[in-house]
């Protein structure tokens, strides 16, 4: 993985999961439905709905999809109540792991967590273990397309109040604070930029770095930990390679 930027993890999975794309609208829905019960189900008033809508649509979820989640989660059509849980752990080699959920069973979920991590050499911890490892900060992708200025973009980033600028070959990454991710990306948008990520993210200080046994078993762990419904972000301090 470059630097701390998703982006690659993303497309990685987007082409990895196209058979299992179900799997993803089911997350993108559940954090669809938790959007509305803290904000209401109009996107122009609700910032953060309006940021799942806007992934949502990135993952090609359909509108139909969307609509009817966002019905279902303000109770038109019925609806159920997730609870976000956080769990902290071990991975192997002493790697740091922290794997936010949301649930409607706390039992299954935990089972179903802690499994993951015993059967790929990693163990569960307690609250704070690891999160101290971690920094949130807002993370903006821009990608190198043909006619992108980059210099024009960091100093718009900069004057819009982002605290850095990372240029990799393929992306530009731009933080900012966790809470003015949503109104620097928007003001971005208008200046003309494509914006291929936004949100915020938990960020490790320090990477660490596994040999190829090592790195095989987290990665299993990984894919496990992403393919549980309840799991709606995995986040690790371990430097894993670019995947073509």
């Amino acid at each position: 993985m470059s630097g701390h930027s998703k982006w690659h993890n993303i497309q990685a999975t987007k082409g990895k999961m196209d058979a299992a794309r179900s799997k993803i609208f089911t997350k993108i829905g559940r954090e669809l439905a938790v959007a509305v019960k803290s904000g209401g189900p109009d996107p122009t008033t609700n910032a953060k709905l309006r940021d799942v809508i806007s992934k949502a649509k990135q993952n090609n979820m359909p509108n139909d999809n969307i609509d009817r989640s966002i019905k279902k989660a303000s109770g038109e059509l019925g609806s159920v109540n997730y609870e976000s849980i956080v769990y902290e752990g071990y991975g192997i080699g002493g790697s740091a792991v922290i794997v936010e959920c949301l649930t409607d069973n706390k039992n299954r979920t935990a089972g179903d967590v802690r499994h993951a991590f015993d059967k790929h050499g990693g163990s569960l911890g307690s609250n704070g273990c690891v999160s101290y490892l971690f920094q949130r900060k807002g993370i903006i992708i821009v990608p190198r397309e043909e006619g992108l200025d980059s210099d024009a973009l960091m100093m718009d980033s900069l004057e819009l109040g982002a605290k850095d600028v990372i240029e990799e070959d393929d992306e530009i990454e731009i933080i900012t604070e966790p809470n003015e991710v949503t109104q620097i990306k928007q003001s971005l948008e208008d200046k003309g930029y494509n914006i291929v990520l936004a949100e915020s993210q938990l960020v490790p200080d320090l990477y660490v770095d596994l040999d190829q046994s090592k790195l095989v078993s987290f990665q299993k762990m990984l894919d496990v930990l992403n393919d549980l419904d309840d799991v709606q972000e995995v986040y690790h301090n371990v430097n894993l390679p670019d995947e073509e």
